[in-house]
């Protein structure tokens, strides 16, 4: 069995903070559960679902340049030119965390909760909660 295709979309909704526990929301829209409190929160953003329907993106296999024409991620999709289906997946934004051990710059994706890190350069162990 041939392993799944996927493309990374460029285009992010906002991040937004959660109003009970100010926590970072999943990076979605729609209904959405904060990871740190658990609370229910619903996200529409209507400039972000128009920059997804009319996002660019080449096609991983033939490279041709499709619109995408869907306001949602995950999106699976066909290419015309060459019957290729890839998903096309959320971007997950990056952020830099300074090691405070190190001050070295750890570049990471930005997702909700809390996560241990440790430092490649200095070992040094710490949470970062977003």
């Amino acid at each position: 069995m041939s392993e799944e295709l996927t493309v990374e979309s460029r285009v992010a909704p906002p991040a937004l903070s959660c109003p009970k526990c100010d926590g970072l929301l999943p990076n979605e829209l729609g209904e959405v559960r904060c990871t740190l409190c658990q609370a229910r929160v619903r996200i529409d953003h209507p400039i972000t679902r128009k920059k997804w329907a009319e996002e660019k993106i080449g096609c991983p296999d033939c490279g041709k340049v499709l619109v995408v024409g869907v306001n949602k991620r995950p999106a699976h999709l066909k290419c015309a030119s060459c019957s290729c289906h890839f998903t096309l997946v959320p971007n997950v934004t990056r952020v830099e965390i300074s090691c405070p051990g190190c001050e070295r710059q750890l570049r990471m994706k930005r997702r909700p909760g809390e996560r241990q890190i440790e430092c490649p350069a200095c070992d040094t162990s710490f949470k970062v909660t977003f």
